[in-house]
Formats: C-alpha cells, sequence, structure tokens
C-alpha cells in the first residue's frame, strides 16, 4: 500500500531556500557605518582610568565613551598630519590637504591662527577638543551655573548658536559663531513664555490675591 517514510524523501535546506524565493535584504543592512570611537586596548589600566574620571568630571560627560570619540577623532587628524609630513614640502597633496587641515582646525578653535605648520597638529591633546564643546562654552560663558547644568540647558533646546537650536551637548562651535551663542527665543531665560512650573506659581497666586480682595 503507502510506501515507507524517511528523512532521505524531505528537501534539503537549500531547496527549502529556492522553493521560498530570494531573501530580500533591509536598508538598515545596506548603510555602511563607520567607526565613531575605539575601545581602549587595555581596558583595565589604572592611569588611563583615573584620567578618564578627571574628564568626566571636569568636562561634565555622560559617560568614557564620550572621551573615546574624541581621543578617535584626535588620533585621526594626527595620523593625517603625520602622512603629510612624510611628504616633500612642495608636494602638491601636502600643500592641498595641509592647507585645509589647519583650515579646519583654525576655524573650529582647537588651534591657534599663528600656529600654521602641520607639527603643531602632532601636539594637539583631547583637551583642546574638550575645550570647543557646546557644553563648555555655554558654561565659561555664564549662560550657566555649573558644566551639569550647561548639559541640562542644552538638552531642554535652552540654547542656540546663532539662530539654530542645538540640543547636543557635543556640538562643536566653530570660532566665528562662539559670539554668537545665547539662550533661545522661545526660552523662559531669553524672555520666552514662562515654564510650566512658573506658570503655574504665578496662577496661584493670582488666585491667592483674588481670594484676599474679596475677603476685603
Amino acid at each position: 500500500m503507502g510506501g515507507t517514510f524517511s528523512h532521505r524523501s524531505l528537501p534539503s535546506g537549500s531547496c527549502v531556500a529556492e522553493m521560498r524565493g530570494p531573501s530580500r535584504q533591509t536598508q538598515g543592512f545596506l548603510r555602511k557605518r563607520s567607526k565613531t570611537s575605539k575601545v581602549p586596548r587595555l581596558p583595565f589600566e589604572k592611569a588611563r582610568m583615573d584620567a578618564e574620571m578627571k574628564l568626566v568630571g571636569e568636562y561634565g560627560l555622560k559617560n568614557k565613551r564620550e572621551i573615546w570619540r574624541v581621543q578617535f577623532v584626535l588620533s585621526k587628524t594626527r595620523s593625517i598630519a603625520r602622512t603629510l609630513l612624510t611628504l616633500d614640502e612642495k608636494h602638491p597633496k601636502r600643500l592641498f590637504e595641509g592647507a585645509a587641515l589647519m583650515d579646519r582646525l583654525h576655524r573650529m578653535g582647537v588651534l591657534d591662527e599663528s600656529k600654521n605648520e602641520l607639527d603643531y597638529v602632532l601636539g594637539l591633546k583631547i583637551n583642546d577638543f574638550l575645550e570647543r564643546r557646546l557644553q563648555t562654552l555655554v558654561f565659561k560663558q555664564g549662560l550657566a551655573k555649573s558644566v551639569h547644568h550647561s548639559r541640562v540647558l542644552i538638552r531642554q533646546g535652552h540654547i542656540r548658536v546663532g539662530r539654530q537650536v542645538v540640543n547636543v551637548p557635543s556640538f562643536l562651535v566653530r570660532k566665528e559663531n562662539q559670539a554668537h551663542m545665547d539662550f533661545s527665543l522661545t526660552s523662559p531665560y531669553g524672555n520666552g513664555r514662562p515654564g510650566r512650573v512658573r506658570r503655574r506659581t504665578l496662577k496661584n497666586k493670582k488666585g491667592a490675591e483674588g481670594g484676599e480682595e474679596d475677603e476685603e
């Protein structure tokens, strides 16, 4: 009557995949993701951990990954300068890319304009980049009571650079935009509408005064 059933009669995995049709790749899979930070080679080195904790407290950073992100940018910048220094001084690549690198560092305020040689790039430190963060500059310009208060103001949308409201504490402010940092026009600190707690306090105060007048 019926034949015996065996596993050999089942199609293989490749055949099943062919029967289902070709798999579709999502857009997220096709997107190229580049590194933004690099984990330290020795994760439990005491001297490095102490130095990182000092930077976290001094600049009010969220975590150590923010330090690693800046260190990654610093190492890339140094690597470019080191590669250009190996070329001849009259080499077109060194003249063109070296001038572009120095101009970018000068506009960011990381490097002083009087230092116009590639040798100065090798002497940059992580503090030179951390000093240009929006969080640091807001505190140093007196818009915040502390560096931690500065981070709260930025995240809540109270700070603008020019006409643009910036809510990213790690935003690197260019030298030309540093003078245009102020409170947002819609912020209660910038003569905008009072906040929720302030409006409620004023409402309760008016209600209390109205009740006193009725009693009189």
